[in-house]
Formats: structure tokens, sequence, C-alpha cells
């Protein structure tokens, strides 16, 4: 039988005792990646690669098949097969809503119009786009096996009548600013509610996500929207639902609670590690490049390594306006390096397809 939506929000007395001392984890933990980013003199460049396999990771959940790597060939001019291609536009779509609606947020508030907006982005050009991009549902949905009916659903949202009244209780909860509410709780709430009111009809799991980091930097929790928890919830996506289908069969907002604390404890200490790993290559890397090249250019290719670690060879002389018998060079002597290897000779007019290896092998870990 279906589960139904009927839940009170946001959820009153829950009593989060048994959940203090993790609370306080989440919290340090989050703070200490916060301090990290703070830190950081260009962050565009450093955190560029952590944007990309955030959208990866979050877009996987829902059954996109491509890879950040794969996502950066294409823009750089590798053919890949139709399929291919339409996972990886919903990975650049999830990337590009990120960076819009942050933008946004900086002088703004949560808004209906903005949750509209983000997923016509999102939606924008990829499968799904017949389901009304940027419009709220004004029919019943149900989740379940594909091709399932309402009545063998596991669970049913709201129906479209009551949608817009949940609408705006949403909203005026999500821009509460209470300090009597820690942050990040208030985040899992956020969260597991959008998922529950499911106010669209495709990409719903996408925009939920984004909402995480975009709210705590509203809350002041981190600087930026930088701390991407898709990684923890792909590897644990099992738990995932069932903890949040508990919400509706058991009314356990603590049971989410605890499992989404879990996840930005382990997410914040993984990707600080993974930051402070990006910091020690790109110095390195700067080093390296400056005693080969022995040029004042250096650290624009180091940031262009960092911000497109995958790219035809003819690229370089465009980004930095220079001669291209002397960007030859310079890849020449990157390659002789071992810093860049060649994904792809040369063929006729195409360029050969070059690949900043080391950074790969930092954001794989994600």
């Amino acid at each position: 039988m279906s589960l139904q939506y009927q839940q009170e929000f946001p959820p009153q007395n829950i009593e989060l005792g048994t959940v203090v001392a993790l609370i306080g984890r989440a919290n340090a933990s989050l703070s200490r990646y916060d301090g990290l980013l703070e830190s950081l003199i260009n962050p565009e460049v450093m955190l560029s690669p952590l944007v990309m396999k955030e959208a990866e990771l979050s877009s996987r959940i829902e059954g996109t098949i491509a890879t950040a790597n794969e996502v950066y060939q294409q823009q750089a001019g590798e053919k890949f097969d139709p399929g291919k291609d339409a996972d990886i536009q919903e990975i650049l779509n999830y990337r590009g809503t990120l960076r819009t609606a942050g933008s946004i947020l900086g002088t703004g508030t949560f808004s209906q119009h903005l949750l509209r907006q983000m997923h016509e982005n999102l939606m924008q050009g990829v499968r799904g786009q017949d389901k009304n991009p940027g419009q709220f549902r004004n029919t019943q949905n149900w989740i379940g096996p594909r091709g399932c009916t309402m009545e063998e659903a596991t669970y049913t949202p709201p129906s479209p009548l009551v949608l817009q009244e949940l609408l705006e209780q949403f909203i005026e909860f999500a821009n509460k600013l209470d300090d009597s509410l820690d942050p990040i709780v208030q985040a899992a709430l956020i969260h597991a509610q959008f998922e529950l009111i499911h106010p669209f009809d495709d990409g719903n799991g996408r925009i939920g996500r984004i909402l995480i980091p975009l709210f705590l930097v509203r809350r002041g929790s981190i600087v930026s929207p930088s701390l991407y928890i898709s990684g923890y919830l792909e590897a644990h996506r099992d738990e995932y639902y069932q903890r949040l289908e508990n919400i509706s069969r058991k009314g356990d907002w603590l049971g989410w609670i605890e499992f989404f604390l879990n996840a930005v404890v382990t997410q914040s200490e993984s990707n600080l590690i993974l930051v402070r790993n990006i910091i020690e290559l790109y110095e390195r890397k700067k080093r390296e490049i400056s005693e080969l090249l022995h040029t004042d250019q250096a650290i624009y290719i180091v940031d262009m390594l960092f911000d497109t670690p995958v790219f035809r060879a003819n690229v370089l002389h465009r980004r930095l306006n220079i001669q291209r018998q002397r960007a030859a060079q310079y890849i020449r002597t990157l390659k002789d390096a071992g810093i860049i290897v060649e994904l792809r000779p040369a063929k006729g007019r195409t360029p050969a397809l070059l690949s900043f290896e080391d950074l790969w092998k930092i954001t794989d870990q994600q």
C-alpha cells in the first residue's frame, strides 16, 4: 500500500537529546572545513573540480551514468553517443543551477520563484524537459518502481491542491534564521520536507540536494555553497531512501536527522582532506611548472589545469594569448615531465586531447 503524505511541518517537539553529541561533532567538522574554505586565495579555481564531482555524484543517484572526466572531454570536443551526451548535459545543468542559485541567494532569500528558476535551469534540454521545467506540478505524482500504478507506489506526495500551502510553509521555514535551531538540523528538515512535498514532476532529488549547501551558506555555517554530501548519499543510497520513507511511515524525523548529521560529519571530514590535497597539489605544480618553463605565466597555466583539467592542445595559446609555437613548446615540456598526459593523439586538424591526471587521482577519492 502506498504511503501518503501526512506530516506536520516543521515537526514539533523532536527530542534531540540522543543526538546532541553528534550535532556538536557535525558543527565542529563543518567549522573546520569552512575555516579551510575561508583561507583559499582563489576558491573558484581550487573548488572547481569538487563542484563538478558533486554534480556527477548527485546526478548518479538519479541514474545518470557519466563522469566529471567525460564532461570535460565533451567540452573539449570529444564525441559520445546520444545517451552519454544526455547524461553529461544533466551534470552540466546541475553545476550551472548550483552556481546560479548561489549567486542569487547572495543578495536574496529563498522563494518559490527561486525554486522554479532552479528547476528550469536543471531540466533545460535534458530528459524530463517535457515535465514542465520551472513549473510546480498540477497533477498527482507518486514514487515507486518504474511503470508502477499509484496503488503500487511506495510513496504518494501531497495533492497538488494543497501544494501551494505547503510550499509557503516550506519557504517560511527555509528563511527562518533562528539561533535556537541548529543550522545543520534545520538543513536536514529542509531537505527531507522538500523531498516529501515533491513539488515538481521531475528533478526533485537534485534540487533538494542543491538546497543543502545553499541553506548552510545563508545560515552562515559555511562561506560558500561547497559542502557536497552527495558522495555520502550515493554510498548509502538505500539507507538514504529508507530514512526518508520512515518519516512518512513512522514519523521518524529523529532517525533522519541522525543519518543527515552523520552525512555532514563524514563529508565535511572527507572534503577537508580533499581540499587540503588539492591545495598541496596546486602549490607543488606551481613550483614545478615555474621551474620547468621559466615564465611568469606559469601561474595562469596552473589555474587552467585546475579549472579545465581536460583540454585540447590548441587551447593553451588562446587562454594565455601567446604564440602557438610557444604554447606547443610549453605542452611538450609538461608532457615530458609527466604533468599532463595525452589521452588522444592529434588526428588531422583535431589537436591532441590532454589531461591533468594528478587532479583526477585526488577527486576520484570523493
